[in-house]
């Protein structure tokens, strides 16, 4: 979509909103430029995205938010739910002045500044509200729009009691989110009606998004045992978790899975090494401390403590570290497309089940510098509890994004060159690796699949009477070699 010759800038903006359906004034296309300028500035101090190249700043970020206005007027008031760097609120509140906004953010440095934000641009009628909203929520509004990994049944349960009969719950999701709708239409029958479900994909891309919108009815939601009802950290404060049907518990249980993770965008963190350094470099990820029946505090008055019993602790405590667990908020991972702008340096496909082969080359990534890692298909989620602790805080330094299968990797023709790691092919330092590269490796047991024999392949020179390296050393190899080599040659 874009034009190379074309530096990033208002003109670039202007176009690449016009090639998506999105025509701004001037004076409004201004005041979103100024914000995106905001936004990259303070984004290296305050961890507000994770995107960085332009062109997908404005697709994910400005025209994600703003095509909405394709399907609906926005209510107002309308409050932006977990408005993060203030997205979808801030574009919105562009685009529609007359709309009474009001950003729903609880962490404490985000909220700054989205208060920044908004003083520096001069918006009017816009508000930014310092806590998750929940039943405490001092008014009725008319509608609430969320972009946020929570699962509709849950995100429902928190906006019932801050909308009125008629109001409106505006989810945008991704394209697989049928199983939370259905389970919505049980749990939620009598309070909530689905009023619109609008399937689309981010222009120029082949990012699939769904447009889910829900009127709020007079009733209040079919209670059932074991149903989580809010977030883990949204619940009453309850400091002692004595029952496995408890709904803390059923939801710390659920993250001890891949599935569990995606559906709650929540995951537990083991170690005290580990928690001590995402405390310190990523706060604001982190929501709950968890702790058996004689467990000690949490460091920061922010989290909320939740005591188990040993036993169910235990349960919870897969890797055996007998110390305090910490809930963190995971970070949405975007689509990969081939289509995307390749940034320089390596992209790394990754398509490991074991949880901690994938968790050891996130921290190897990081290490070594990867511009990004693609999950593939077959990957273990990388907050999988094994993943995760192999990781560490790698898991929030290094870009993520998932991507196609294996199998149909490398099947379409790509702007770079895609290296194999094979037992076969020149040596890893026999030939300079090019500026810009994507690298691959096959599945633990089976390896590369015929189709990517067939790609540019390197290996690595072992002891002929040893078979193979584990997976996840044989890509540390491969990076070390690559980072070696891009600080001591010139590449290509």
């Amino acid at each position: 979509m874009r034009d190379s010759l074309v530096k990033p800038g208002l003109p670039l903006l202007d176009s690449i909103l016009g090639q998506c359906g999105i025509t701004l004034s001037a004076p409004q296309l201004d005041l979103l430029w100024r914000y995106h300028q905001m936004l990259r500035q303070a984004n290296a101090e305050l961890n507000l995205t994770r995107i960085h190249n332009f062109e997908n700043m404005v697709l994910k970020h400005y025209v994600d938010s703003l095509i909405v206005l394709k399907f609906l007027s926005l209510p107002s008031p309308l409050i932006d739910m977990g408005s993060g760097p203030g997205l979808p609120g801030i574009p919105l509140k562009i685009a529609c002045p007359d709309v009474r906004m009001v950003l729903a953010e609880p962490r404490g440095a985000r909220v700054d500044f989205l208060q920044t934000v908004i003083d520096s641009l001069g918006l009017k009628e816009i508000e930014v509200y310092g806590h998750k909203l929940g039943a405490d929520y001092p008014e009725k509004v008319a509608g609430v729009i969320s972009r946020a990994v929570a699962s509709i049944p849950e995100t429902l349960d928190r906006v019932a009691g801050s909308l009125d009969p008629g109001g409106r719950m505006i989810f945008m999701k991704g394209p697989e989110c049928d199983e939370e709708i259905e389970e919505a239409q049980t749990t939620h029958e009598r309070s909530f009606r689905l009023t619109d479900d609008h399937a689309y994909e981010i222009p120029g891309t082949s990012h699939r998004r769904r447009l889910v919108i829900y009127e709020r009815l007079e009733g209040e939601p079919t209670d059932r045992p074991g149903r989580r009802k809010q977030p883990v950290s949204d619940l009453e404060p309850s400091r002692e978790i004595t029952s496995d049907s408890n709904p803390v518990f059923r939801t710390c249980h659920d993250l001890l899975s891949g599935r569990g993770i995606r559906k709650h965008g929540q995951a537990i963190l083991a170690g005290p090494r580990i928690i001590e350094e995402i405390l310190e470099k990523f706060p604001d990820r982190a929501i709950g401390w968890l702790t058996g029946s004689r467990g000690t505090p949490p460091p920061s008055r922010s989290l909320e403590w939740f005591r188990f019993t040993d036993s169910l602790f235990h349960q919870l405590d897969v890797a055996g570290t007998k110390a305090p667990l910490l809930l963190v908020q995971t970070p949405e991972i975007q689509e990969w497309s081939a289509d995307s702008h390749w940034p320089d340096g390596c992209t790394l496909f990754v398509p490991f089940q074991d949880p901690e082969n994938v968790g050891a080359v996130i921290r190897s990534a990081a290490a070594f510098r990867v511009a990004r890692i693609v999950l593939l298909q077959e990957a273990a989620h990388p907050f999988h509890p094994r993943s995760s602790r192999a990781a560490g805080p790698a898991l929030f330094q290094v870009p993520l994004f998932r991507g196609p299968s294996l199998s149909d990797l490398g099947r379409q023709k790509l702007d770079v060159p895609l290296i194999a790691l094979d037992t076969d092919g020149p040596e890893l330092n026999d030939q300079p690796f090019p500026s810009r590269f994507g690298l691959v490796v096959g599945l633990e047991g089976p390896g590369l699949p015929d189709h990517l024999r067939g790609a540019e392949r390197r290996r690595i020179d072992i002891n002929p009477e040893v078979e193979s390296l584990n997976a996840a050393t044989a890509v540390a190899i491969a990076l070390y070699s690559w980072s070696r080599q891009a600080r001591t040659t010139p590449v290509i």
